[in-house]
């Protein structure tokens, strides 16, 4: 049976959907507050809550085509990627998934009927694994489903632990696991290898393609397993295995998807090789880079958009390799939307986005190349030696993405070697640097899930009638709080808003017949609003009824800023194009911070533009529109969602006039006239690709630009101008300062040029070499490099030591001839001198630089220099 990529990914996700799964959408490669992982990078990543008992959400059986990254952190095999069959930077994960509904029984059927029946697998090519003591799965595949028990495979714990085995999953050291069951297909006996299990099993002729894993247990600190009250089903099939299968082949670039993209690669770069691994190389890593950026990140040097950097620069140089002249690897975008199928909607969104941001990281990097090179040839150049040390061939690999072996084919042309131990133990270093950014770790067993649920009335209230159902102190449930005492209370109506959406979380009071609770912040756990503060009169008790009552003025100036995001995100895509998205925000009753994805800084001219319209729509004064909706019927409607943030069957869809439409809980002016006055303060980046506005309104801003004036007309009486004239008195007062800037300099080299004479005329003769060390009070640290080129050419052969000491700080300059470079160099000269005086410095062997904080030392620093010259001279 053939079938597509994208069929084989509908058929899976219909099949699901016909056994009661709701198909839930793949979420962002970047994971949205999971602190445990640098990329999603398997299909459970985003139920994590649910299988925690954290979240409660509207089904309990869940289907998905999760797209995933393994490129970082302990999941990096970046490097074998291309060059055999199944390394992927980039795959999707075929999943379904059970919240305390169905258990292995029912996974396993599915399972077998999926591959069995819809995908029609002969079933004398598939062999199965199960964890050594898991009785139950064993009896449910060989009884139930038929499979002899020859093809059911017992895998122990065989790397020296209790649970420390392949077929046993855990999600941490502690926390859920379970055993796992694990599908083989059979590729063929031309095919070298053994079944699982075996001592071949780690050959290319048995490849897994499914995997079920069974949470049954909770694993505590001290290696305890509680059996867990809901078990729990996460399983994954890599569409790419099937793939190959369902196609006739072995290796997943067999498949479609690949083999369309080696041979639009191939057209791109200009090569007719289609067996070139480097095209495979290229082919894998346009997936992980497109859909990267579409998921917000962007290249940089640190964290996820260092890893999304490497992977771009990787595949140029594969280009490079195979002849490709100028920019190549953007215009594989548009092929890759296309093979993706279903899966490609999104890239085809932002495609123009995407191609943008490939091509000017690819031309950066061709600039960078030309840096790089020249580097290396200066660092051969001043070479001691015919090695090139390890430290410098890493620096060129991982600054300027120099592969060592490029570094080696242009040492070697010159007549130098590279030291490869050196360099290989830098890669090493970096690759333990890595592992240890990817060890975010949790106790999965201390996670709380607060069983509980309160009802949000404060749309249209300020206070709310409420009863107490839930307090916790100090993370633990109590009956009472005292006075006094800090907790956290939950009630099953209130007024008060839980921070989320970028909106920060009420203040106010609880107020009780015979006294009050301060509410100081307000938080949401599942579907629990906390009140979090204290007692500030009597006591509170689980059962008692109050009022809950916020600081509505705090509450109108947050809903203000709010308001004015939305109206901020329209106007923002208008200017600067459709590719601009929201990338976090927070809204305060002081100002708002909207952040949103752009390339590049915005101009004033688009900064003011953006201003006047959001100024204009509060002129509009149009009705602020808030409607319950299904999801898929708003997003029809063209309501604006945040990719990869959750949202229920049924959404609130917030509309000011035709301008902005969003899905958004939070609270909002009732009108946009009600915001009053909208001002940017401050616009820049924060990240790769994300850049950050802050804007202020209503009274804060008229206050504010009325502070403005104020200091506006301070500087123009400072500068005897009036506020109107101001920008020409400052144009013509800034030309004078350059002015005599330049007077000064003029001056300075004269005074040099006197000092040098006077220097020459008393230059020391050490063995027979002019010497001149000194200390030059008053000097412009600025000049030394002038003053010791001067000194030198009149010198004709010699060496030059200087000192400047100026503000706590010595600056200190070495010169030498060239024909004395072989005797003496200026690198370690003047870093001998700086060490005496706190610092450290070097350069070049003819000229070099260093700083020192310790001025007292000078005399004695510069004294030593003579001894020192003596034993080299």
């Amino acid at each position: 049976m053939r079938m597509t990529t994208a069929e084989i990914r509908e058929a899976f996700l219909e099949y699901f959907r016909t056994q009661n799964h709701e198909v839930v959408a793949s979420s962002s490669l970047v994971p949205h507050n999971d602190p445990t992982l640098l990329f999603t990078n398997a299909g459970m990543n985003q139920f994590k809550d649910c299988f925690l008992g954290a979240e409660q959400r509207s089904y309990t059986r869940a289907t998905t085509a999760q797209r995933c990254v393994r490129a970082g952190g302990k999941h990096n095999d970046l490097e074998n990627v291309g060059f055999t069959a199944r390394h992927h930077t980039f795959f999707e994960m075929l999943g379904n998934f059970s919240f305390g509904d169905y258990f292995k029984r029912e996974a396993i059927k599915f399972a077998w009927e999926f591959l069995t029946v819809e995908m029609k697998l002969p079933k004398e090519k598939l062999c199965v694994t199960v964890y050594e003591t898991d009785d139950e799965a064993f009896d449910i595949w060989n009884k139930e489903m038929g499979v002899p028990a020859e093809d059911i495979i017992r895998i122990g714990d065989n790397k020296g632990a209790p649970y420390a085995s392949d077929n046993f999953w855990q999600m941490g050291d502690t926390g859920p696991c379970g055993p796992c069951t694990e599908i083989f297909y059979d590729h063929g006996e031309q095919h070298w290898g053994g079944r699982p299990g075996t001592p071949e099993e780690d050959g290319d002729r048995f490849i897994e393609i499914w995997n079920i894993v069974f949470m049954q247990y909770n694993r505590h600190a001290d290696g305890t397993m509680e059996p867990l009250p809901k078990p729990a089903v996460d399983t994954g099939m890599g569409i790419e295995r099937v793939a190959a299968i369902l196609q006739g082949g072995h290796s997943n670039y067999d498949i479609d998807i690949f083999q369309t993209l080696i041979k639009e690669a191939a057209n791109v770069v200009g090569t007719e090789d289609l067996d070139n691994k480097s095209l495979r190389v290229i082919a894998d890593h346009i997936r992980s880079c497109a859909y990267l950026i579409v998921d917000g990140v962007m290249p940089s040097n640190e964290g996820r958009g260092y890893v999304l950097r490497r992977i771009i620069r990787r595949a140029v140089r594969h280009g490079n390799k195979l002849g490709a002249t100028g920019t190549f690897f953007h215009k594989l975008v548009g092929p890759l939307a296309e093979v993706m199928g279903g899966a490609g909607e999104e890239l085809k969104a932002q495609q123009a986005m995407v191609e943008k941001v490939l091509r000017i990281e690819e031309e950066n990097f061709g600039r960078t190349l030309e840096r790089g090179l020249q580097i290396l040839s200066d660092a051969l150049e001043n070479l001691d030696g015919k090695v090139l040390d390890g430290e410098t061939v890493f620096k060129l690999y991982d600054t300027y993405g120099f592969p060592a072996d490029l570094t080696n084919d242009v040492a070697r042309e010159r007549g130098f070697e590279i030291d490869e131990d050196g360099f290989n133990a830098e890669m090493e270093a970096q690759r333990q640097r890595a592992r240890d950014a990817g060890k975010f770790s949790v106790d999965y067993a201390n996670v709380t899930a607060i069983d509980a649920q309160s009802e949000f009335t404060g749309y249209d209230k300020a206070e709310q009638w409420g009863k107490v159902i839930a307090i916790y102190k100090e993370g633990e449930s109590v009956g009472q709080l005292l006075e006094g005492e800090e907790g956290q209370v939950i009630l099953d109506r209130t007024s008060f808003y839980g921070e989320s959406g970028g909106q920060v979380g009420d203040t106010g009071e609880l107020i009780m017949q015979d006294g009050a609770f301060t509410v100081t912040d307000t938080k949401k756990s599942g579907d629990a609003i906390l009140h979090i503060g204290y007692v500030s009169g009597g006591e509170i008790h689980v059962g008692e009824e109050l009022t809950a009552a916020i600081t509505e003025e705090r509450r109108q100036a947050i809903k203000l800023n709010h308001s004015a995001t939305h109206l901020v995100h329209a106007a923002l895509r208008k200017v600067l194009g459709d590719h601009v998205t929201q990338k976090g925000s927070l809204v305060t009753a002081d100002s708002l911070r909207f952040d949103f994805s752009h390339f590049e800084g915005v101009s004033v001219k688009a900064l003011r533009t953006v201003e006047k319209l959001v100024n204009e729509q509060i002129r509009a004064n149009n009705p602020v529109a808030t409607r319950l909706m299904d999801i898929d019927a708003a997003k029809e409607a063209g309501a604006m969602a945040l990719f990869g943030e959750k949202y229920d069957d049924e959404v609130r869809v917030v509309g000011m006039g035709e301008f902005s439409t969003e899905l958004c809980g939070g609270t909002h002016v009732e009108r946009t006239g009600d915001i009053g006055f909208f001002k940017i303060i401050s616009e820049g980046g924060i990240a790769a690709g994300v850049r950050r506005i802050e804007a202020i309104t209503g009274e804060v801003a008229i206050e504010a630009m009325h502070e403005l004036g104020e200091q506006l007309d301070q500087v123009a009486a400072l500068m005897k101008s009036d506020s109107r004239n101001i920008g020409e008195r400052a144009q013509t007062m800034i030309e004078r300062t350059k002015w005599l800037e330049k007077e000064v300099e003029r001056l300075n080299a004269k005074l040099s040029a006197h000092a040098g004479a006077s220097l020459v005329e008393d230059a020391l003769d050490i063995n027979g070499t002019k010497v001149i060390v000194a200390n030059l009070e008053g000097a412009d640290p600025k000049s030394l490099r002038d003053t010791v080129d001067q000194l030198k050419n009149k010198l004709g052969t010699g060496v030059v030591v200087l000192a400047v000491a100026k503000d706590d700080k010595v600056s200190l300059i070495a010169g030498v001839t060239k024909d004395l470079i072989g005797k003496v160099k200026a690198g370690e000269l003047v870093n001998m001198v700086a060490q005496q005086v706190g610092g450290k410095g070097g350069g070049r062997p003819d000229m070099a630089m260093a700083g020192g904080s310790d001025v007292a030392a000078v005399p004695t620093a510069l004294a030593s220099v003579n001894d020192w010259l003596a034993q080299r001279l």
